[in-house]
């Protein structure tokens, strides 16, 4: 029997940012289908990464005073730190700086140029920088770029140009014969209503005069490639393109997961380069929507830009995987709030799996003193919930295998649901009052039990930290692949005579009205208003050492410090004694503000500032990565 393959790819994240809420989404939203692939018994591939060529790369690195390789070096560290942080597993981390991409970008542009379907001629057009590209009267608005809002430059120079023009009726075509290609169903519409209109052909490079940070042409070493034809192309290049095991074993079976604002690229230039270069196509295109938050779009402009680890580091990873696949319907935008994320904890999370999961156990340990009741399934057949969590079991698959995330979270909600009520219309508490309801209450309790193993393994994909925790509270061994395939998932594991013990609690309730402050949904706090040069150059800040701390009698955390500045010592009261003990601050280096007008403070002197970062659930005292001298100025 052929082994079934899926290979999952995300789009490669343009590092002139940080990752946020729609990067995150759309990874674990890769991660979810891997995982339940895996479950159906695929063999799978999951690649991720960075795209780090082009013109605002060049822009985002100057503005930091770094060269574009240092800069990009940076931001897409914290792409691939992030992925562990939110429990996603990919197989693979491309960056387009890679050399092999770069040598295969380059066999790409070799093999379509040399049949033929690249050209060099002269253009004069509008362009965006902010997009890097070219765009076409019909596709602004009002005079500007339908992404940016800005008007784009008139441009003329002489470029190559791919003819993308030449290959517009097959693309049609293929779309057409090929249902579920892009998936959802009015992604699609979408692209065949543009490509109603003449296809123009697409430039392809960009002058060395012009930009430098890219790829070279290899037929011309005066022009570097166009940052999507660079982009695109990681998807083969990853899998070792074009005799690699990967690429042989994978490519055939490739989904792209990518939000809306790219389907262009992805349903239209990609689709038509694998053609030219005579590569086969890809199996289809997975297209969402996408995030607001309290209702706008995300935006850097507007400060909104929600970041995944302040959300996970507050309300936790599994909650907030599975916040993310139950809200957004895939295809469809969705709203992300911190209130509507506290109110999926504590209704789904906290009120129905955790509350289910507590009470069967708890009744489990206080009926059967933890140990697995053996129950007489044929006596009590009007007691059994295999049926349902088949049921379950069938809705989930048909959901997931479609990319329904919503719905296969759903699917399994319900079977909790019917869980639930399962316990309220039996009673266990009066079967447990007479020895002739104890047959029937083993068989209640066994039921249950059965039916959280079911929940367990079907959470795997969203929830996988949860799922292995309720599995083993059942007294299951987590196979060493770390999920339960779908077609062995047999009724009646959990074995008569295993003793359970007590269960801890899943999610614990949010306490509204004792909510914590928000998860600060931005990157960056508003900024207070701008000072001039010598507005700061009046700040003395130097570094000095503590050499001594203890606590103020009657405060919670402020600590007397004594700071070492080198040519005296300072009393510097300082208000992190809930983040940092006496003992710990001993020897640390910090900054200090030396030239703070003396204060009182619960009537101790305090002789300047120590400098620190964060809020008020985490204060970080700032540093270097370098012991200095004590004394040293702070420029």
């Amino acid at each position: 029997m052929k082994t079934r393959t899926q290979f999952f790819t995300t789009p490669i994240y343009y590092v002139n940012a940080k990752p946020h809420l729609g990067h995150a989404y759309t990874t674990i939203a890769a991660d979810v289908a891997t995982r339940f692939k895996q479950m159906d018994g695929y063999d799978t591939y999951f690649l991720t990464g960075t795209d780090e060529h082009g013109d605002k790369i060049v822009q985002a690195a100057r503005k930091n005073n770094q060269s574009p390789g240092e800069y990009v070096d940076k931001i897409s560290r914290l792409f691939q730190d992030l992925w562990p942080r939110l429990n996603i597993n990919n197989d693979q981390f491309i960056r387009t700086t890679d050399p092999e991409h770069i040598q295969v970008v380059q066999n790409l542009l070799t093999r379509i140029h040399d049949r033929g379907d690249i050209y060099f001629s002269s253009y004069e057009g509008q362009y965006c920088f902010g997009c890097e590209r070219f765009y076409q009267d019909r596709e602004l608005k009002e005079g500007k770029c339908p992404d940016h809002g800005v008007a784009p430059s008139p441009i003329k120079e002489s470029n190559y140009f791919f003819k993308m023009s030449k290959y517009q009726n097959w693309l049609i075509d293929h779309i057409k014969t090929n249902p579920g290609f892009i998936h959802p169903r009015q992604y699609e519409t979408e692209i065949l209503s543009f490509l109603k209109e003449p296809l123009e052909d697409l430039c392809i490079s960009r002058p060395k005069s012009r930009l430098t940070w890219g790829i070279t042409l290899p037929f011309d070493e005066n022009y570097v490639t166009y940052v999507w034809f660079d982009a695109l192309t990681n998807y083969i290049s990853a899998l070792g393109y074009p005799d690699g095991e990967l690429f042989q074993k994978f490519w055939s079976s490739a989904r792209h997961f990518v939000a809306k604002d790219i389907i262009k690229p992805h349903g239209i230039y990609w689709p038509i380069m694998l053609k030219a270069a005579g590569i086969d196509i890809y199996d289809g295109l997975n297209v969402h929507g996408f995030w607001n938050v309290s209702g706008s779009k995300m935006s850097k402009t507007v400060g909104n830009v929600t970041d995944p680890v302040a959300v996970t580091n507050q309300y936790g990873v599994d909650a907030f995987r599975y916040f993310l696949m139950r809200e957004m319907v895939f295809g469809l935008d969705a709203n992300f709030t911190e209130d509507v994320l506290v109110s999926r904890i504590n209704s789904d999370l906290a009120n129905d799996l955790g509350n289910l999961f507590s009470r069967v156990l708890s009744m489990n340990f206080q009926y059967f003193k933890g140990c697995v009741p053996d129950m007489d399934q044929n006596l009590h057949s009007d007691l059994c919930l295999e049926k349902d969590a088949q049921n379950a079991i069938n809705h989930f698959h048909a959901a997931m295998a479609a990319y329904e995330f919503s719905k296969g979270v759903e699917a399994v909600w319900q079977f909790i649901s019917r869980m639930n009520k399962y316990i309220d219309v039996n009673e266990p508490w009066n079967l447990a009052k007479e020895a002739s309801g104890r047959p029937r209450l083993a068989a209640v309790i066994g039921n249950l039990l059965e039916g959280l193993r079911t929940v367990a393994c079907l959470i795997y994909p969203v929830m996988p930290g949860t799922s292995h925790k309720m599995l083993t509270a059942l007294g299951q061994t987590i196979p060493e692949t770390g999920f339960v395939h779908l077609d062995r998932m047999t009724w009646g594991l959990v074995q008569p005579g295993t003793c359970l013990e007590k269960p801890d609690i899943l999610f614990p309730r949010i306490d509204v009205a004792k909510k914590p402050a928000p998860a600060a949904p931005v990157f960056k706090p508003a900024l207070k208003p701008r000072i001039t040069i010598d507005d700061f150059a009046r700040i003395d800040l130097r570094t000095g050492i503590i050499r001594a701390a203890d606590k103020i009698e009657k405060s919670d955390k402020l600590l007397r410090l004594q700071v070492d500045l080198g040519s005296e010592t300072r009393q510097v009261v300082a208000g992190i004694g809930k983040h940092y003990t006496p003992e710990e601050l001993v020897g640390k280096q910090v900054i200090v503000v030396a030239n703070l007008k003396e204060a009182t403070i619960m009537g101790e002197t305090s002789q300047g500032m120590i400098l620190a970062a964060g809020r008020k659930k985490e204060l970080i005292l700032a540093g270097f990565d370098k012991e200095t001298l004590p004394g040293c100025p702070v420029k």
